[in-house]
């Protein structure tokens, strides 16, 4: 509404916006009454009305705090056979926000987290990292195999990264299939989550998918139109994979709404998905401010391709400190050109050059946020909505400093994709960890915005 300055449209979204939100009278007001309504704005990430249609601004709107406690007081009245289970999953970027606001490690930022949603009502917490392994590693190996198809397929290189909803979304609504053939097929972390969630941790716990409210702790507010997603829906079970999207910063918002500082909260570890186990120490993956899609590929590439091995990375900004590139050299030849292009003014130019065929690289991690994950609008803004410089510099030295685990080391995952996925190059791995993009359809003409 904001963005389309458009007053007809305005009107008719706001009555089914307001039908929807109204309450019918046989449902009591709670303390959580007075939160703030889920909004997402044109500072805030990509959906103006050229990407998103009233039927989702609507379903949007019912990813806020409200839905999550209407579960936990749902599950505090009714009869117990009708309880939800619920399961949060916070993404990595989001703890050094917690870490650096309330000036704890980030160890503590997680347990004490934990404490806080199992004091609301929360059964399981969880941590996304293993889900981003599955995504880096299911990256890794479609790099390469594009890579070897280069000659043969038009669109096999270059290939983007997928693991941002923002930039998926303005590919698929504004952009063309010339641009979506190119974007990796491996979901996102989240929607991996979301398949681990609703499947194998659901069988493991004798449960039925739609017995379990997973909600997701992320950094920004694209995450909520990723989990609406029509490919990310189980029909047989009626159920999505993310079935509600918070901010940290919604988060925090609870948090004063219960008058209740982290400092003060009991320490919880941190749930597992296998068995009894509990979460150690919170790890990370290469990267700067995300999950290092470009750092993961590229040493693989290096490795599988030319069997070279890459220890350190070395990125040479280009215009901006948002686009830089890492080359990798053989006998004085460039064979493989990666780059980083952070925010939509690196992704217009981007484009712009594929279009006109001058494109040279291989890989391009690709992020909305100017900054990468850690600066998503949904933390580390001031109250006025503009960065926090000075907490978002904090939070990248807590998010440095976590230790780095690789993917390929985690014992967990080399066993589900055996147990659990049928195998490494499974048709159950194709189903659970891949999805397709192409360009939709819109009814009204979508002008390429000017970021």
């Amino acid at each position: 509404q904001e963005c389309s300055k458009k007053q007809k449209n305005d009107d008719t979204q706001s009555t089914s916006v307001d039908a929807l939100s109204s309450n019918d009278g046989s449902e009591e007001k709670n303390e959580f009454d007075t939160l703030a309504n889920s909004k997402i704005l044109l500072s805030d990430c990509l959906a103006c009305d050229s990407c998103m249609t009233l039927e989702e601004g609507a379903r949007v709107f019912q990813q806020n705090q409200k839905e999550f406690f209407r579960i936990l007081n749902l599950n505090k009245k009714c009869d117990t056979s009708k309880h939800k289970v619920l399961a949060v999953s916070i993404c990595p970027q989001s703890l050094p926000y917690f870490a650096a606001k309330f000036n704890l490690s980030v160890n503590e930022a997680a347990k004490r987290l934990c404490g806080f949603l199992k004091s609301l009502g929360v059964h399981y917490v969880f941590d996304t990292t293993i889900a981003a392994d599955f995504s880096i590693l299911e990256s890794q190996r479609e790099f390469v195999q594009r890579y070897q198809r280069r000659n043969q397929e038009e669109h096999a290189l270059p290939m983007f990264a997928s693991a941002c909803p923002g930039w998926i979304r303005y590919a698929e609504r504004v952009l063309t299939n010339l641009v979506t053939s190119h974007i990796c097929t491996a979901k996102s972390p989240q929607q991996i989550m979301g398949s681990l969630v609703k499947g194998y941790f659901a069988r493991q716990q004798n449960l039925s998918p739609d017995k379990i409210f997973h909600v997701v702790v992320a950094p920004c507010y694209d995450k909520k139109l990723e989990a609406l997603r029509e490919d990310f829906y189980t029909a047989l079970y009626n159920s999505p994979e993310v079935d509600c999207v918070l901010t940290s910063g919604e988060i925090v918002q609870i948090m004063e709404q219960k008058n209740v500082s982290m400092k003060n909260v009991t320490e919880v570890a941190v749930d597992s998905l296998f068995d009894d186990l509990k979460e150690g120490d919170v790890v990370r993956h290469d990267g700067k401010r995300s999950d290092g899609y470009l750092e993961h590929i590229f040493k693989h590439a290096a490795k599988e391709l030319f069997g070279m091995d890459v220890k350190e990375i070395t990125y040479k900004a280009l215009k901006n400190k948002d686009f830089q590139e890492v080359t990798l050299e053989k006998d004085g030849e460039t064979v493989l050109r990666f780059a980083a292009a952070y925010g939509f003014r690196n992704i217009q130019n981007m484009v712009l050059k594929l279009k006109k065929g001058k494109f040279l690289y291989h890989f391009v991690e690709v992020l909305a946020c100017p900054g990468g994950c850690l600066n998503g609008k949904g933390q580390a803004q001031t109250e006025d909505g503009k960065p926090d410089r000075a907490l978002l510099a904090q939070m990248e030295e807590v998010y440095t400093a976590i230790p780095v685990r690789l993917p390929e080391t985690n014992l967990h995952v080399q066993k589900m994709y055996q147990d659990w996925l049928e195998g490494m190059d499974s048709k159950k791995v194709q189903d659970t960890l891949h999805t397709t993009y192409s360009a939709v359809n819109q009814s009204t003409s979508s002008l390429d915005i000017k970021w």
